[in-house]
C-alpha cells in the first residue's frame, strides 16, 4: 500500500492555506463536512459553463451531455459500493433524505405492531424518521445500548428480535464515538430472522471500503459532502426487489410513466424515486469526488487517519482532566472529548480563536449524550489532508486554553 503524500493532498485544497483569526487554519470538523478538492470544484464549474441543461428529457446536445454526466456518476457510485445495478442507486439530497425515503416508502408496507430496532448511538436522522412512522403506523421501536467502551451491546441486540421484527436501522460508524459497528454480523443475524437492515453509511463511506453485498445491507445511505464532494447530494442504495415493491416517496416530474386525471403510472427504477429536477451538477461532481478518493487510495487514507488518531489520542491523554468518549477497538478517526468540567461550547470558541476548527454540541445524537450523562462534547475528526503538525498545534491550543477554563 502506497503511503499518502499529505503535502501533495493539501495542495489540492486551497482553503487550507487561509488564516482564521490571524492563525493558520487547522480544520478538524471533517465528521460534519470535509473540504472539497480543486478537481471537484473545477468539475462543477466546467458543467455549469459548458453543459448546463435539464437532464433526461431533452433531445438537444446540452441536455444529453448533462444526462450523460449524471448517469456516468450513477454508474461510478454503483462500482464504488459494489451494487449490482444502477437501478439500485437513487440520488437524494443527502443521508437524511435517503433514510426518510425508506421510512416513508418502505414504512408504508409495515403494519401496526411491527418492530424496528435502532441503536442508542444513532444520529437524529436515523431516529426521527422512524418516530414519524411510529405516529402513523403504531410500530414499536427498540433500542440497542452500548458497552463501556462505546461498542454495541450485541447480546442485547440479539435478544431484541421477535417474530414482529421487520427492520434494523444502524449506523456503520458513530459520528460521536468513532465506533465501527460489525455490520456484516448485524445483518447476518437480522436476515436469519427475516428482518431487513438499513445502514447509515454517512460516517463510513469516506473512511472504509464499502461493498454493500459483503456487508449484507438491504439499504445503504450516505452523503457526498462527507467524502470530499459537494453539498446537497446523497445516495440511497436499495436492493432492486425492495425498491420495486416500495411506493414512490414524492410525486411530480421525472418519476412518472404516464399521467392522466384518471390515474398515473410510475417510471422504472431508479427514476421512480427521483421526482423533480435533480442536482445533476452535484451528482456528476460526486463521481469526481469518488475518483479523487480512489486515486489517493481508500486504504492509504484510512491508514493515515488511524495514525493521526493514535498520535492525537496519546497526546491528549497527557493533558490533566482530559475525558475522551469512545474507546472501542478499531474506532474511526473521531475524538469526542471534554476538558475537565469545561463546557464544550467554551472550549470550541477558544480553540477557534487559535485557528482550530472543531465541532461542539450534541452532534445530533442527544439520546447518546443522555446515556453518557453529558450535554455534549468537543469533537475533532481527521481527514486525508490533516497532518501531525496540525495535531501538535491542536494539542498546544488545548494546553493554552485549559487554564482559562479551569
Amino acid at each position: 500500500m502506497a503511503e499518502l503524500d499529505v503535502n501533495a493532498v493539501r495542495a489540492d485544497f486551497p482553503i487550507l492555506t487561509r488564516e482564521v483569526n490571524g492563525r493558520p487554519l487547522v480544520y478538524l470538523d471533517n465528521a460534519a463536512s470535509t473540504q472539497t478538492p480543486r478537481a471537484v470544484v473545477d468539475d462543477i464549474e466546467h458543467i455549469y459553463y459548458t453543459s448546463k441543461a435539464n437532464v433526461h428529457r431533452g433531445v438537444h446536445c446540452l441536455s444529453q451531455e448533462a444526462t450523460s454526466a449524471m448517469e456516468a456518476s450513477r454508474e461510478r457510485v454503483r462500482r464504488f459500493i459494489g451494487a449490482e445495478s444502477t437501478d439500485e442507486i437513487i440520488f437524494t439530497r443527502g443521508t437524511t433524505e435517503a433514510i426518510n425515503l425508506v421510512a416513508s416508502s418502505y414504512g408504508e408496507l409495515l403494519e401496526d405492531g411491527d418492530e424496528i430496532i435502532l441503536t442508542v448511538m444513532e444520529h437524529h436522522s436515523n431516529i426521527v424518521p422512524w418516530q414519524l412512522l411510529q405516529a402513523r403506523k403504531k410500530i414499536a421501536i427498540k433500542v440497542v445500548p452500548i458497552l463501556a467502551d462505546g461498542s454495541l451491546d450485541l447480546d442485547t441486540y440479539r435478544s431484541l428480535f421477535t417474530e414482529r421484527t421487520r427492520l434494523v436501522a444502524v449506523t456503520q460508524v458513530s459520528n460521536v464515538l468513532g465506533t465501527v459497528n460489525p455490520i456484516a454480523e448485524i445483518t447476518a443475524y437480522a436476515h436469519e430472522r427475516g428482518a431487513l437492515v438499513l445502514v447509515d453509511g454517512a460516517q463510513g463511506v469516506a473512511h472504509l471500503k464499502v461493498d454493500v453485498k459483503e456487508l449484507g445491507a438491504d439499504f445503504y445511505a450516505f452523503s457526498s459532502h462527507k467524502m470530499y464532494g459537494p453539498t446537497g447530494v446523497g445516495i440511497l442504495y436499495g436492493r432492486r426487489e425492495l425498491l420495486e415493491a416500495m411506493p414512490p416517496y414524492q410525486g411530480g416530474g421525472e418519476m412518472i410513466g404516464h399521467v392522466s386525471f384518471t390515474g398515473t403510472t410510475w417510471a422504472d427504477l431508479p427514476y421512480k424515486f427521483e421526482a423533480g429536477t435533480p442536482d445533476y451538477v452535484g451528482a456528476a461532481a460526486l463521481g469526481r469526488a469518488i475518483d479523487y478518493m480512489e486515486g489517493l487510495g481508500i486504504d492509504a487514507i484510512a491508514a493515515h487517519e488511524h495514525a493521526l488518531l493514535e498520535y492525537a489520542t496519546k497526546r491528549m491523554l497527557e493533558i490533566p482532566g482530559m475525558r475522551i468518549f469512545g474507546t472501542a477497538p478499531g474506532k474511526s478517526a473521531v475524538i469526542s472529548f471534554l476538558l475537565g468540567d469545561a463546557h464544550h461550547y467554551d472550549t470550541g470558541i477558544l480553540l477557534d480563536q487559535l485557528g482550530i476548527a472543531v465541532r461542539t454540541g450534541h452532534h445530533c445524537a442527544q439520546p447518546l449524550m443522555e446515556t453518557l450523562g453529558i450535554e455534549g462534547t468537543v469533537r475533532a475528526a481527521f481527514a486525508a489532508y490533516n497532518t501531525f503538525e496540525e495535531v501538535d498545534a491542536f494539542i498546544a491550543a488545548l494546553k493554552r486554553i485549559q487554564p482559562l477554563l479551569s
